[in-house]
């Protein structure tokens, strides 16, 4: 991912700290594992990547077993907090780490939103990366409206 979307995805993660008070931490990966960007003082951003990426795994073969769609989110509450899972675009997620007290209900509200806005700056900027030079710039078709994350073959 070309530099500027990756501040932009860090300067997203660090305004949805700022707006959450409760959060401890904030995460984007790509669906296999690696670190776009984080904001998770004291965490090893690496390691919770990768078990992120083995979460959605099990996550997108529950829905899938279970019919109920493509994976959206995915949350989970230990002892002393919780730790939730957003889609972001076709191939990143958003982690959040989270204060045990914290409204989950605003939680899910704020992490599906900046879900939301890092799947476009991640989609936007591999689309761009993708993209082959063009002699003759025009008007581009709108982009496509994409839903949940497809689904990924098991190994």
């Amino acid at each position: 991912m070309p530099e500027p979307e990756v501040r932009d995805v860090l300067s997203e993660l660090q305004r949805l700290r700022a707006r959450v008070p409760l959060l401890s931490g904030a995460l984007a990966a790509s669906t296999d594992g690696l670190v776009v960007a984080h904001d998770t003082p004291g965490v090893e951003a690496e390691g919770v990547a990768a078990l992120t990426a083995a979460a959605l795994g099990v996550a997108i073969r529950m829905t899938e077993a279970t019919g109920r769609g493509g994976f959206r989110e995915l949350l989970v509450r230990g002892d002393t907090g919780y730790i939730a899972t957003y889609a972001a675009g076709r191939s990143a997620v958003l982690t959040l780490l989270a204060e045990d007290r914290i409204n989950v209900g605003r939680l899910h509200l704020e992490g599906r939103r900046a879900g939301t806005r890092i799947g476009e700056l991640i989609d936007g900027a591999l689309t761009r990366a993708d993209r082959p030079a063009r002699a003759v710039s025009g008007p581009q078709p709108p982009a496509a409206h994409h839903g949940p994350l497809p689904h990924r073959p098991t190994t």
